[in-house]
């Protein structure tokens, strides 16, 4: 199963959207990579949301994409307050 998480950074507040099959793994991944990322410029980061998607990664992708492409950080705090929005994606599961 994949999976559409949301991440807000505990230093500045920042969110990040992602997708995964094991988020457990990539939030840990977030937290202590070694890489230069976008994530490592703004650790600690706390799951605030998790969405089961789908079996597929793709339709997974395009809700990622779907939300990114919002450019919203209204809409974001909409979909964690869990209110109705129009998403392709299944229910809410809050962590």
């Amino acid at each position: 199963m994949f999976f559409i998480y949301i991440l807000e950074s505990i230093a500045d507040g920042h969110y990040y959207v992602g997708h995964t099959d094991d988020f457990a793994r990539r939030i840990e991944e977030h937290n202590s990579s070694d890489h230069p990322t976008y994530t490592s410029k703004h650790r600690p980061w706390k799951l605030i949301a998790l969405f089961e998607v789908s079996e597929e990664r793709k339709v997974a992708m395009n809700v990622e994409k779907f939300i990114k492409n919002q450019k919203s950080r209204t809409f974001i705090d909409r979909i964690c307050a869990n209110e109705k929005v129009d998403l392709p994606m299944a229910q809410l599961v809050i962590p």
